[in-house]
């Protein structure tokens, strides 16, 4: 049924998505809530969503799907009116982001343009990800299928994610790997995508400092007798520098 409950609770969820903005956009610092209320097409997707999936729970035909429709024409950002969406979700930007029918966003999450919450075939039932607390979600990331990514996760930009992510876990690379980061994770966004890190190069760098002792030990003992120069293992090194987020 729908009643000043209802729109009361659309209310508070428009102010905390609002909210949202304001905490993690810093573009948004110094701007009015009514300016980021008209100018913002994330906060503008959610709240059509917010309409739409009231509508679409109380059994309204056609209505929601319409609105869903003219949300993604207006802002360029698609959520499925049955989409579960929890409070203070933050969308960047927000061009080419999907969220599928079954999708489960929790609250305070943050995601930023392109992402993509599918599924991963012709299945029927639940078929989408679940994205709890926390979560921040990269550009261009694709979480694909019925899969449940954990409290506090952070997924890396254009990650290809198709496996259960356990919380205050980062994932990078497609397909996606998690790898845990000095234990649990602190909570809340983190934009920091410089930083992030790479199995791949961790074992690339590995494999390079046993090559490098292999070779200083063969000449050692003479067993190794190459008339020409050879060449310098060029030892690989994490990116460095400020934190582009702030940290």
């Amino acid at each position: 049924m729908l009643g000043l409950g209802t729109l009361a609770r659309v209310a508070r969820e428009v102010r905390l998505d609002v909210g949202a903005v304001h905490d993690r956009d810093p573009a948004a610092r110094g701007v009015s809530s009514v300016e980021v209320l008209g100018l913002w097409p994330g906060v503008h997707a959610l709240l059509a969503h917010r309409v739409a999936h009231t509508l679409q729970k109380a059994g309204v035909p056609v209505v929601p799907r319409v609105i869903a429709t003219a949300s993604r024409a207006i802002t360029g950002i698609e959520i499925h009116p049955a989409a579960e969406v929890g409070d203070a979700l933050f969308i960047d930007h927000g061009t080419g982001v999907v969220v599928g029918e079954t999708a489960r966003v929790g609250r305070n999450v943050t995601m930023y343009q392109g992402v993509t919450l599918g599924g991963n075939g012709f299945a029927t039932g639940k078929r989408h990800p679940t994205v709890e607390d926390n979560v921040t979600i990269g550009s261009g990331a694709k979480l694909l299928g019925p899969i449940t990514i954990g409290h506090g996760a952070k997924i890396g930009a254009n990650s290809v994610v198709i496996t259960d992510v356990p919380p205050n876990a980062t994932v990078v690379g497609n397909p996606g790997h998690p790898v845990r980061v000095d234990g649990k994770r602190p909570e809340g966004p983190d934009a920091d995508w410089i930083h992030l890190p790479d199995p791949v190069a961790d074992a690339i760098r590995g494999l390079s400092g046993r090559l490098g002792a292999l070779e200083r030990r063969l000449a050692e003992l003479g067993a190794a007798e190459d008339p020409e120069p050879q060449a310098a293992v060029r030892e690989l090194r994490s990116v460095r520098g400020q934190n582009p987020a702030g940290g």
